[in-house]
Protein backbone atom coordinates (compact mmCIF):
# COMPACT_ATOMS: atom_id res chain seq x y z
CA UNK A 1 0.00 0.00 0.00
CA UNK A 2 1.38 3.32 -0.94
CA UNK A 3 4.52 1.94 -2.78
CA UNK A 4 6.63 4.79 -4.77
CA UNK A 5 8.56 4.32 -8.05
CA UNK A 6 12.29 3.12 -6.35
CA UNK A 7 13.65 1.82 -9.50
CA UNK A 8 16.00 4.57 -10.33
CA UNK A 9 16.77 3.78 -13.84
CA UNK A 10 13.29 4.17 -15.37
CA UNK A 11 12.82 7.83 -14.99
CA UNK A 12 9.10 8.25 -15.23
CA UNK A 13 6.89 11.05 -17.01
CA UNK A 14 5.35 13.94 -15.06
CA UNK A 15 2.28 12.18 -16.54
CA UNK A 16 3.48 8.74 -14.95
CA UNK A 17 3.70 9.99 -12.31
CA UNK A 18 0.30 11.60 -12.42
CA UNK A 19 -1.12 8.10 -13.60
CA UNK A 20 0.49 6.04 -10.31
CA UNK A 21 -0.97 7.88 -7.86
CA UNK A 22 -4.78 6.77 -9.35
CA UNK A 23 -7.98 8.29 -8.04
CA UNK A 24 -5.54 11.15 -6.19
CA UNK A 25 -3.83 12.13 -9.65
CA UNK A 26 -6.69 14.76 -9.99
CA UNK A 27 -5.52 16.30 -6.85
CA UNK A 28 -2.40 16.48 -7.25
CA UNK A 29 -2.92 18.37 -10.64
CA UNK A 30 -4.88 20.74 -8.98
CA UNK A 31 -2.16 21.22 -6.47
CA UNK A 32 0.27 21.45 -8.93
CA UNK A 33 -1.53 24.01 -10.78
CA UNK A 34 -1.65 26.08 -7.72
CA UNK A 35 2.20 25.69 -6.68
CA UNK A 36 3.21 27.13 -10.82
CA UNK A 37 0.12 29.53 -11.38
CA UNK A 38 0.39 31.22 -7.34
CA UNK A 39 4.65 30.72 -6.98
CA UNK A 40 5.77 30.65 -10.73
CA UNK A 41 7.67 27.51 -9.60
CA UNK A 42 9.27 25.60 -11.92
CA UNK A 43 9.26 21.36 -11.94
CA UNK A 44 11.86 19.44 -12.24
CA UNK A 45 11.45 15.15 -11.85
CA UNK A 46 14.56 13.67 -9.67
CA UNK A 47 15.34 11.15 -7.47
CA UNK A 48 16.23 12.48 -4.07
CA UNK A 49 17.13 11.60 -0.91
CA UNK A 50 17.83 8.14 -1.42
CA UNK A 51 16.39 4.66 -2.29
CA UNK A 52 13.18 5.33 -0.18
CA UNK A 53 12.34 8.09 -1.65
CA UNK A 54 11.38 7.23 -4.94
CA UNK A 55 10.29 9.47 -7.79
CA UNK A 56 9.32 12.56 -7.55
CA UNK A 57 8.52 16.32 -8.60
CA UNK A 58 10.67 19.04 -7.03
CA UNK A 59 8.47 23.17 -7.14
CA UNK A 60 11.00 25.87 -6.30
CA UNK A 61 11.23 29.35 -6.76
CA UNK A 62 14.13 30.74 -8.07
CA UNK A 63 16.77 29.16 -6.20
CA UNK A 64 14.29 28.84 -3.25
CA UNK A 65 13.25 25.06 -2.50
CA UNK A 66 9.27 25.00 -1.79
CA UNK A 67 8.81 21.47 -1.44
CA UNK A 68 9.16 17.83 -2.95
CA UNK A 69 5.53 15.90 -4.33
CA UNK A 70 6.38 11.90 -4.30
CA UNK A 71 4.14 9.64 -6.28
CA UNK A 72 2.54 6.89 -4.51
CA UNK A 73 0.36 3.83 -5.59
CA UNK A 74 -3.38 5.85 -4.76
CA UNK A 75 -1.88 8.10 -3.21
CA UNK A 76 1.05 11.21 -3.02
CA UNK A 77 3.14 12.53 -0.36
CA UNK A 78 4.09 16.52 -0.44
CA UNK A 79 7.52 16.62 1.42
CA UNK A 80 8.47 19.92 2.71
CA UNK A 81 10.42 21.98 5.70
CA UNK A 82 8.52 24.44 8.06
CA UNK A 83 9.20 26.72 10.16
CA UNK A 84 7.04 26.28 13.75
CA UNK A 85 6.36 29.90 14.11
CA UNK A 86 4.48 29.89 10.81
CA UNK A 87 3.21 26.31 11.28
CA UNK A 88 1.54 27.79 14.67
CA UNK A 89 0.02 30.83 12.88
CA UNK A 90 -2.31 28.61 10.63
CA UNK A 91 -2.48 25.88 13.65
CA UNK A 92 -5.78 26.44 14.71
CA UNK A 93 -7.20 26.55 11.24
CA UNK A 94 -5.85 22.78 10.06
CA UNK A 95 -7.91 19.46 9.90
CA UNK A 96 -7.15 16.87 12.67
CA UNK A 97 -4.81 15.00 10.07
CA UNK A 98 -2.95 17.89 9.65
CA UNK A 99 -2.10 18.59 12.94
CA UNK A 100 -1.20 14.79 13.39
CA UNK A 101 1.20 14.79 10.64
CA UNK A 102 2.65 18.39 12.04
CA UNK A 103 3.16 16.16 15.51
CA UNK A 104 5.05 13.02 13.45
CA UNK A 105 7.10 15.71 11.76
CA UNK A 106 11.45 14.88 11.22
CA UNK A 107 12.26 17.92 13.80
CA UNK A 108 14.73 20.07 12.26
CA UNK A 109 16.06 23.40 14.19
CA UNK A 110 12.78 25.40 14.79
CA UNK A 111 10.81 22.94 13.03
CA UNK A 112 10.36 20.17 10.50
CA UNK A 113 10.10 18.30 7.53
CA UNK A 114 6.51 17.21 6.76
CA UNK A 115 5.45 13.97 5.41
CA UNK A 116 1.80 15.07 4.26
CA UNK A 117 0.11 12.01 2.48
CA UNK A 118 -2.87 13.22 0.39
CA UNK A 119 -5.13 10.70 0.20
CA UNK A 120 -7.82 12.57 -1.12
CA UNK A 121 -9.09 16.02 -2.27
CA UNK A 122 -10.18 17.39 1.36
CA UNK A 123 -6.24 17.38 2.39
CA UNK A 124 -5.69 19.67 -0.32
CA UNK A 125 -6.62 23.09 1.22
CA UNK A 126 -4.88 22.08 4.45
CA UNK A 127 -1.44 21.63 1.79
CA UNK A 128 -2.32 24.78 0.62
CA UNK A 129 -2.23 26.81 3.76
CA UNK A 130 1.19 24.89 4.49
CA UNK A 131 2.76 25.61 1.45
CA UNK A 132 1.73 29.48 1.94
CA UNK A 133 3.07 29.75 5.39
CA UNK A 134 6.23 28.28 4.12
CA UNK A 135 6.86 30.00 1.08
CA UNK A 136 6.44 33.44 3.00
CA UNK A 137 8.13 32.98 5.92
Amino acid sequence: MYERLLDKSIAPSFEALIAYSKETGNAWLTLDKYIVDTYEAQKTIRFPYGKSYGWGVKYSRKSKHICDIFAEDNAFTVFLRVDTTAFSSIEGSLQEYSLDIWENRYPCENGGWLNYRVLSALHLEDVKKIIDIKTKS
